[in-house]
């Protein structure tokens, strides 16, 4: 089962709620960026690391920002807080190789 399918299996039967959303979000991020997909579908399986709980935390963000009876997270604030809950760089970031980890292939020629 992939990360897509992992995902797809949390969500069912809680279409449209906030943990259905985080999960859209998730997706998408594995879309844009097929290095976090290992890292996502691996938490997946750790308790305490489903949708649901990830939703708690930008629910707090909610909570905490909330003016008057008005509380919105936006959505590069939810992937911010998707990402440091799975783990995965920042949007954009590319994980360099780890030095002397790099194989010259044009030194074989």
């Amino acid at each position: 089962m992939d990360v897509f399918e992992k995902i797809e299996a949390l969500q069912k039967g809680i279409e449209n709620t906030a943990p259905w959303m985080v999960g859209e979000q998730l997706k998408d991020i594995c879309r844009r960026e097929p290095g976090c997909a290992e890292l996502v579908e691996k938490d997946l399986d750790v308790k305490g690391m489903g949708l649901a709980d990830c939703e708690k935390q930008i629910k707090a963000y909610a909570d905490k920002n909330k003016k008057g009876s008005f509380s919105c997270v936006p959505p590069n604030v939810a992937e911010g807080i998707i990402r440091k809950f799975y783990g995965l760089p920042e949007a954009g970031e590319k994980k360099e190789a780890p030095a002397g980890k790099v194989l010259d292939l044009s030194a074989f020629l």
